[in-house]
């Protein structure tokens, strides 16, 4: 794991993670929101750094001591653009976990601009080897993920 101050990669909470990203003008198209594809950028690093708070650095995880190795890749993703972002807003993508396990997760991600969501994201992420063929989440991973969705539950 990396030195770096864990601020950087946002926060976990009992509901998952919460990354604050500010718009920079190279987020925007010429009429100054931001440019649909960009929204993408912002929920990569969110699973990113949701991740890297869980103790999983995705780097490692092909060169695991298994040999088989663990990655995981975008299957398919739903996106429901809600309203526009514009540059010098600040952002929270938020970050949870709908399932995990087999060979796959669900992760449901939010942008917000304050209390108004912008963007409503459900991504399922498929789960594979260092040859590109299906395989398990690992139990003790899938756990980590789950513990957050168990906690929520148990709130409600």
């Amino acid at each position: 794991m990396t030195d770096l101050p864990h601020h950087l990669s946002g926060e976990l909470s009992e509901a998952g993670h919460r990354l604050v990203q500010r718009v920079y003008y190279e987020d925007t198209d010429f009429s100054g929101v931001v440019y649909h594809a960009r929204y993408l950028h912002f929920m990569e690093r969110g699973r990113t750094d949701y991740l890297r708070l869980l103790g999983v650095e995705q780097g490692s995880l092909v060169l695991e001591d298994d040999r088989e190795g663990l990655v995981f890749v975008v299957h398919r993703m739903e996106i429901d653009f809600k309203a526009p972002a514009r540059m010098d807003d600040i952002l929270t993508i938020l970050t949870s976990t709908a399932k995990a396990g087999g060979a796959k997760m669900i992760l449901n991600q939010e942008i917000r601009r304050g209390d108004q969501l912008l963007i409503a994201a459900r991504v399922i992420i498929a789960v594979i080897n260092a040859a590109g063929r299906p395989r398990r989440l690992p139990e003790a991973l899938a756990a980590r993920f789950l513990a957050r969705t168990q906690e929520v539950s148990a709130a409600h």
